[in-house]
């Protein structure tokens, strides 16, 4: 399944659907051109609110990943998006990680940095 949420998870929810659209487009399972499910559609699957779905598109939208068009839906954006979306997911999970063991983004930044 694309999308997986975890409602115990002190990340937020949009947070979530939107991480999930970053992996499977980093991952290679949603290339350029894929639709994704209606915001409607995807609230009710997730049983949330379609406000959070289409927070979480609109999100993606402003990072490059998405085209949002009336009566299109959403779509995967064309062009180099690959090596940006896999950063993109890769530092929402180490925020994500760092958040649950209780690390401000301070202390993550010194401790990526005595790693250089």
């Amino acid at each position: 399944m694309l999308f997986e949420i975890d409602t115990l998870s002190s990340a937020p929810i949009y947070g979530q659907i939107a991480a999930c659209v970053r992996r499977a487009i980093a991952g290679g399972a949603l290339k350029p051109g894929s639709k994704l499910p209606p915001s409607r559609d995807l609230a009710r699957e997730l049983d949330v609110n379609m406000h959070t779905v289409q927070r979480a598109y609109c999100q993606l939208r402003d990072e490059g990943l998405l085209e949002l068009r009336q009566g299109r839906g959403a779509i995967v954006a064309s062009g180099r998006v690959a090596p940006s979306a896999r950063l993109n997911s890769l530092i929402h999970d180490l925020l994500n990680e760092a958040d649950t063991q209780g690390l401000t983004t301070a202390e993550l930044a010194r401790l990526m940095e005595t790693m250089r």
